[in-house]
């Protein structure tokens, strides 16, 4: 019991995590989680949810409360021993779930209660949970035989080993490559607060001049400004080859066996349970019911957009070559080119926006922002224990002084810490024998540190990744569900679960909200109305080029699951040349190889899913209308959000909350004004 993982009754305790606890603990907690289950089923009935799906809920908490911390560390702050003891874990905790899945008496016992008279006497949410249950033992091979459950559970723990593989030679190779610069003549165009950020990564290793890196801050900063055209395709060449067979490090962190390996294990997984392909056992969990309604929907988007998308490469292309005498644009030349028909063509650039968005404003001002919405208060918490210096803790009450959950927050950028953005789950709202258990969430980010004594300063883009991860972060908070497996952001259908999160990226584009989240980090003068005026003129800037890449990702994801032949295998190198034949408008060179870094789909749960940033970008688009329609901080509207969306968690089929919400289905209209589109 001196093992911290091991002590549950409150928030982790971080600071005295070591990587050895990790296996013993994950071991300890399974072994009594299979005698529980054990003794559960040796009662022969008759089930009923207090005596069977309670108790093992309870058991599933548990294990999760004692994952968490160790999955969320291996993120944010990696080390060989720690990611030894992760990746012995994983198998483990496959072997585990495969068997609750393939478990037959546990099967047997969901039914008893399922097919029970009183059973349409228990709430939504706890017969959402039990059919959720059924659809996903057979999901997990309930229905095979012998030999192929062992297959289907060999290919699952497999499949965890590999995926955190892909992972982990991404962070590696992200991290391996570093450019140091000690001629200021190299670093032209470059602004202050991207060099102050090298200087200090140079100073840090002790060495002179300036530390470029492929952490996201440091590489857009060269694409975005730097007037070294050998610079640019030097970083840019390093950070489209990562964990491939090209690039500085080509063949040392190679992606190319495991992702062939992880689409082959899918398609057999997928056919094993008599889908045809993983694609169509994707959507066996998602909002979308077949793949034809899936590359229907972005086909129809790819059409309306591309005619957009090269016109604004052409206009691209002219610029360059009118005004700076460039021609033959490449793929590290786009982003500097862009930046720079950007500030003529609405004389703004993102870090003249920076110096408005300190951080301290723009988290206070994210509060305002839902304390009008949906009647919140935002509270920072002092003497938690956290897994790093710069980590803050959060507490979030409701109208009438309620907590309602808390998080985590860790903003910035640094080594040994997974790159992106995402919200996780800490802890799971739920109601026990003791109470009412709360809901604690990680939201984590990338961005740019603090300089000196300056607070941190963000770009406008970065706002807008705040405040999405925040959406992802109220809907794991505000739910008012008892139960663990459909509250929050659990059992919502992954093409739907981003709705909360973009939309709640609008509130970055109104005047009335930007004032409350924007001011001089130095004067606290606001943000000038002509620069306002600038960053809503240049919202829907190369609108049609950026959501081309975002269709190419979708197709390009789906059609690999789909079309996945294995007499052929993979074909990831031909289906993504159709891919970009058919939507893109940049072609990028021979050597890039984007799917190897491409983790959403390898490593992370957008496996055939990808789509589902436009599908429920769709979603949120239409909801936000509404708001539109009736002021954006209508309270009425923000009641109704709150209560019909945020609150119900994954207890009601999302189309009939969003009917609920919205009066009817969605339409697409609102997506397509919103990024400059004719409908």
């Amino acid at each position: 019991m001196d093992n911290p993982l091991l002590q549950c009754d409150g928030l982790p305790r971080f600071s005295a995590i070591e990587p050895h606890h990790v296996v013993p603990a994950i071991e300890a907690v399974l072994a009594e989680n299979r005698a529980a289950i054990k003794a559960l089923l040796e009662r022969n009935g008759p089930y009923t949810w207090g005596n069977l799906v309670q108790p093992l809920e309870d058991l599933a908490d548990r294990l999760a409360r004692v994952w968490s911390p160790v999955s969320h560390m291996n993120s944010v702050v990696n080390s060989p021993a720690l990611r030894e003891a992760y990746n012995t874990c994983l198998p483990l905790l496959s072997a585990y779930a495969t068997e609750l899945g393939q478990n037959e008496s546990l099967y047997q016992a969901y039914r008893a209660i399922a097919e029970r008279d009183d059973f349409h006497g228990l709430e939504q949410a706890q017969r959402k949970i039990i059919e959720n249950a059924l659809r996903d033992f057979r999901l997990s091979g309930i229905a095979l035989d012998k030999a192929r459950k062992a297959r289907y559970k060999a290919i699952v723990e497999e499949l965890s080993t590999l995926t955190a593989c892909f992972e982990q030679n991404l962070l590696d190779a992200t991290h391996a490559w570093s450019k140091p610069v000690t001629e200021s003549e190299k670093l032209a165009g470059l602004p202050e607060s991207a060099l102050a950020q090298a200087s200090q990564a140079a100073q840090r290793k002790g060495m002179e001049g300036w530390l470029f890196t492929l952490e996201f801050p440091s590489y857009n900063a060269v694409m975005t400004y730097a007037e070294d055209r050998e610079l640019r395709r030097e970083i840019y060449e390093a950070y489209v080859t990562r964990a491939s067979d090209e690039g500085p490090h080509g063949g040392r962190w190679d992606n190319t066996p495991v992702m062939e390996r992880i689409l082959s294990l899918r398609h057999e997984e997928a056919q094993l349970l008599g889908f045809a392909n993983y694609a169509e056992r994707s959507l066996a969990t998602k909002m979308a019911s077949r793949p034809s309604q899936v590359m229907d929907f972005l086909n129809d988007l790819a059409a309306r957009t591309r005619d957009h998308a090269r016109m604004e490469l052409e206009e691209l292309r002219a610029y360059a070559r009118e005004y700076h005498g460039h021609n033959g644009l490449e793929a590290w030349d786009v982003a500097y080119y862009s930046e720079k028909l950007r500030q003529q063509r609405f004389t703004l650039s993102q870090e003249e926006l920076k110096p408005y968005f300190p951080e301290d404003r723009v988290l206070d001002g994210l509060f305002a922002v839902v304390r009008r919405l949906f009647g919140l208060e935002v509270a920072r918490m002092e003497g938690v224990d956290v897994w790093h210096k710069d980590v803050r803790f959060y507490e979030v009450r409701d109208a009438q002084g309620e907590v309602r959950g808390s998080f985590y927050l860790d903003l910035y950028a640094r080594p040994d810490k997974r790159g992106g953005a995402w919200m996780d789950e800490c802890i799971v709202r739920r109601r026990t024998a003791d109470g009412l258990q709360l809901p604690v969430a990680y939201l984590t980010c990338n961005f740019t540190p603090p300089l000196g004594d300056d607070p941190a300063l963000f770009t406008h883009d970065e706002v807008v990744t705040l405040f999405h991860e925040f959406g992802h972060g109220l809907h794991h908070m505000l739910t008012q569900v008892d139960y663990a497996g459909v509250a929050g952001i659990q059992g919502v259908a992954w093409d739907a679960v981003e709705l909360p999160s973009q939309f709640m990226e609008n509130w970055c584009w109104e005047r009335e909200a930007i004032g409350m989240f924007s001011g001089h980090y130095q004067t606290g003068a606001p943000l000038p109305g002509g620069k306002f005026n600038s960053l809503l003129a240049a919202r829907n800037f190369q609108s049609g080029m950026k959501m081309v890449r975002q269709l190419e990702f979708a197709i390009f994801d789906f059609r690999l699951h789909l079309e996945y032949d294995p007499e052929r295998g993979a074909g990831i190198d031909e289906i993504l040349a159709e891919v970009r034949q058919q939507v893109a408008v940049i072609h990028p060179p021979s050597f890039n190889r984007f799917p190897h870094s491409f983790a959403h789909i390898f490593a992370g749960g957008y496996s055939a899913g990808y789509y589902s940033y436009k599908w429920a970008e769709v979603l949120s688009s239409d909801a936000f209308s509404l708001f539109e329609e009736k002021g954006i901080f209508d309270a009425e509207a923000g009641m109704r959000f709150l209560q019909v969306i945020l609150e119900q968690g994954g207890s009601r089929d999302p189309l009939e909350l969003f009917i609920e919400f919205r009066g009817r289905e969605p339409q697409i209209d609102a997506l397509l004004r919103h990024s400059g589109l004719a409908a």
